[in-house]
């Protein structure tokens, strides 16, 4: 049986963040058949009984991009206001994509030569 291939999306950009040994986030850029742009988030999060992934997703489409981010920047400090003494930097660490191990450098895996070009993200100002 062949499968019509033209309903699927195309990924065009895709990157991650390993967030510990058991969980990640895919950010996939794909188009649609119209040719357009949207982001796809995904949490994968290994099963404590060891079999498979849950996965959850977020679709965003670009005309929520800027009011996306904005919240989020808004959602991130309110946190940070009402934490002053915690270090959030702490954190910026990458872990090995097998092993869940801490390390430095480039976390992607595999030969790829493709470099993440995104810009940092940067809270929008009021």
């Amino acid at each position: 049986m062949e499968h019509d291939n033209r309903n699927r999306s195309e990924n065009v950009f895709s990157t991650k963040i390993r967030a510990g040994r058991r969980r990640t986030y895919f950010f996939d850029v794909r188009t649609t058949k119209s040719n357009d742009y949207y982001l796809t988030i995904t949490e994968s999060k290994k099963r404590s009984t060891g079999d498979g992934y849950e996965r959850h997703k977020i679709f965003l489409y670009k005309e929520d991009f800027n009011k996306f981010l904005e919240e989020m920047g808004t959602a991130i400090d309110y946190i940070k206001e009402r934490m002053p003494d915690f270090d959030f930097d702490a954190f910026n660490h990458r872990y090995d994509d097998e092993y869940g191990d801490e390390q430095s450098g480039d976390y992607r895996s595999g030969d790829s030569n493709e470099k993440n070009t995104a810009p940092p993200y940067v809270a929008p100002t009021a």
